[in-house]
Parts: structure tokens; C-alpha cells; sequence
């Protein structure tokens, strides 16, 4: 069961690809089992690492993400994996070959418990390492707004940056690391 965020939780409406905000009470009702297939979705509160996997710089080049931040979740009606990324004009959706997808991230433990619809592949690429997380998909919209807010110029500028080592920190002080087994 998702623990709630500041008072109320959020929905995923899986058809429109949008986020629902819902007090506690009534996104429990989505996260009873059996409700993992209708038109809403409860978002969980899981945020996993796996220090075990890592992207070298060949992997992200064949990811073909123009930036250092991508997020990646399965669409359920799509029947497919969506590539995004943060961007001055807001979340920008990148072509991912199912076949790059499963050399580059397919094979490891955290896209093996990715919820669809729900939660994200978070990659960010920094200082010749990437780290990756499995997050709340809102969050992963969060970040995108909080970038289009933010960004000034061609590179974000220094508030934007600040803004995104922030919630990089907060990421990683909330990700539990994938036990050897995988998580209990």
C-alpha cells in the first residue's frame, strides 16, 4: 500500500495519460488487488535503486535521450515502453525500439518489477555514470514541471540545476536498494 504524500495521493486514468488527484480514502480503493487493470490506478510510493546495474556511456547513447534525464514506464493501453525526458516546453516523448530498450534496461531486476502505467525507470546521467530508480510516475511529472518553471537559456540555468540536484538527493535518500533476492 502507497504511503500518502503531503494529504492526498494521486490516480494515473490510464486511458488518457493523465493524474488524478484523490484523497486517501478513495485512492485506497485503487490499490486493492484486482483493481491493477481498470481505467484508474493507484501511483505507489515505491522508489527502488539497484547499485548492481549501470549504464556506461554506450548505453545511453543508444537510448538516444538528447539529455541527462529520462524517465521510462510501460503504457498499458499501448501495449508499449514511453521514453521521456524534462524540457523548457514540458515532458517530451522519445521513439524507443523495444529491442534497444530490452539491451539497455530490459534485463535488469528493477524493470522486471516496474509497474505499468504507475511507476518509472528514472535515469539521470551525470559525471560519466547514470544512476537509475524505480519512482512514482508522478513524480517523474513533477520534475517536469518543476524544469519548465525553472529552465532559462539554452542549458536550464543555475536555478533549474540547483532545483534538479535537489530532487535528484530526495530521490536517493528515499530508494531502498534492491536486496540481492529482490525486495520483500
Amino acid at each position: 500500500m502507497a504511503v500518502p504524500r503531503e494529504g492526498h495521493r494521486h490516480l494515473v486514468e490510464t486511458e488518457k495519460r493523465t493524474l488524478v488527484c484523490a484523497c486517501t480514502a478513495c485512492a485506497l480503493l485503487f490499490d486493492r488487488p484486482g483493481t491493477t487493470t481498470g481505467r484508474l490506478r493507484a501511483v505507489p510510493d515505491r522508489y527502488l535503486t539497484d547499485p548492481g546495474h549501470r549504464l556506461d556511456e554506450g548505453a545511453w547513447e543508444l537510448l538516444q535521450i538528447p539529455v541527462g534525464v529520462a524517465f521510462f514506464f510501460r503504457n498499458a493501453a499501448l501495449d508499449r515502453l514511453v521514453a521521456l525526458y524534462p524540457s523548457p516546453a514540458g515532458a517530451t516523448e522519445s521513439e524507443l525500439d523495444p529491442e534497444t530498450w530490452q539491451t539497455v534496461l530490459g534485463a535488469g531486476r528493477l524493470a522486471a518489477l516496474l509497474e505499468p502505467d504507475v511507476e518509472a525507470l528514472l535515469l539521470r546521467r551525470s559525471q560519466g555514470r547514470t544512476e537509475c530508480h524505480l519512482v512514482p510516475i508522478d513524480i517523474c511529472y513533477e520534475l517536469v514541471g518543476r524544469m519548465r518553471l525553472l529552465w532559462q537559456g539554452f542549458d536550464g540555468g543555475a536555478e533549474a540545476r540547483a532545483a534538479l540536484q535537489d530532487f535528484f538527493e530526495r530521490v536517493e535518500r528515499r530508494s531502498r536498494v534492491l536486496a540481492e533476492e529482490g525486495v520483500r
